[in-house]
């Protein structure tokens, strides 16, 4: 994208960290953009990203998602035009926060039912 495409002012959804925000562009320079974080759209993905579904050996680490306006600099390519209403930020953390739970435990379930019929694998084989 080129460095006209957005300017100061302008409603963005980005990607930060593995969380996505709707946010106010505050501030553009030629490699990034500050953005003030109004919404949350998806909590921020929990332990190593380097090697997700790893727990042990790894440094597991706790990601919070950014704060009510919190300025933060975003790559360019992460932002996308944001032509909807705001929602509410702690309304939207909450609901990022559930789903990213519910998506944690469906994650659980698939992994342990997939141990299962692994078993059941392992004596037919």
């Amino acid at each position: 994208m080129s460095d006209n495409t957005y300017k100061t002012g302008d409603l963005v959804k980005a990607s930060y960290k593995s969380g996505e925000y709707i946010g106010e562009i505050v501030e553009m320079t030629r490699s990034k953009t500050a953005v003030k974080v109004l919404a949350v759209l998806k909590h921020p993905a929990q332990g190593d990203l380097h090697h997700p579904y790893e727990v042990d050996g790894v440094m597991f680490l706790q990601r919070k998602a950014l704060s009510y306006q919190e300025i933060a600099l975003m790559p360019q390519y992460s932002l996308f035009a944001y032509n909807g209403e705001v929602p509410d930020y702690r309304e939207s953390l909450l609901a990022a926060l559930e789903a990213e739970m519910t998506m944690s435990r469906k994650l659980s379930q698939w992994g342990q039912r997939s141990l299962e019929e692994l078993e059941k694998l392992k004596q037919e084989y």
